[in-house]
């Protein structure tokens, strides 16, 4: 890790009060959370782009013979 990265995490942990091993897993978990986020609005908005027909949640369903 860079040091300037290693000293801004290191910062946050004292300030926090945990161990820089959590910080930086807490940190990246947030990472991993918002770039998941940023994939699933980009194929909310690819579906939303789409003029096909959509078809009811319970048809959907019937056609899998799920209940």
């Amino acid at each position: 890790m860079e040091p300037p990265i290693f000293k801004a995490v290191e910062r946050l942990a004292k300030r926090d009060g945990v161990s820089l091993s959590q910080k930086a897993r807490d940190l990246l978990l947030e990472a991993l959370e918002l770039f998941e986020d940023e994939v699933l609005e980009a194929r909310v908005i690819t579906r939303m782009r789409n003029k096909a027909p959509s078809i009811a949640s319970k048809d959907f369903w019937r056609k899998r013979k799920i209940k």
